[in-house]
């Protein structure tokens, strides 16, 4: 059930996000290529669980809608969601390495 509520946030926030006219720095998946080490160390690992500073599964990104991975990362950016990891790779993110990122991953599960 908890992999259907994620899906289910995802979907209701990109569409909130759009709704309410957030607007983001348009996204170039190929730009992204360079930016991603960052994440495939985590991200990139098939059923990889952290241990800092809990233990939890680390969610696939891939497939994941470009607006929803923006409105994330701004978040742990701003400290609104808290993850020490998270929270420091973001906070070294432009607008527009966000925006690559979101339409990497966004692409990567088609």
């Amino acid at each position: 059930m908890q992999g259907r509520r994620t899906t289910i946030s995802a979907a209701l926030i990109a569409t909130a996000c759009l709704a309410g006219g957030v607007h983001a720095a348009e996204g170039d998946a190929a730009a992204a290529k360079d930016k991603r080490s960052m994440c495939i160390g985590c991200h990139g690992i098939p059923g990889y669980r952290t241990t800092f500073p809990s233990v939890y599964h680390v969610p696939k990104l891939g497939g994941q809608h470009a607006a929803y991975l923006v409105k994330a990362l701004q978040a742990y950016k701003s400290g609104e969601r808290s993850h020490p990891t998270m929270q420091g790779i973001a906070e070294g993110l432009s607008e527009q390495d966000m925006a690559d990122l979101a339409a990497y991953y966004a692409q990567a599960g088609k």
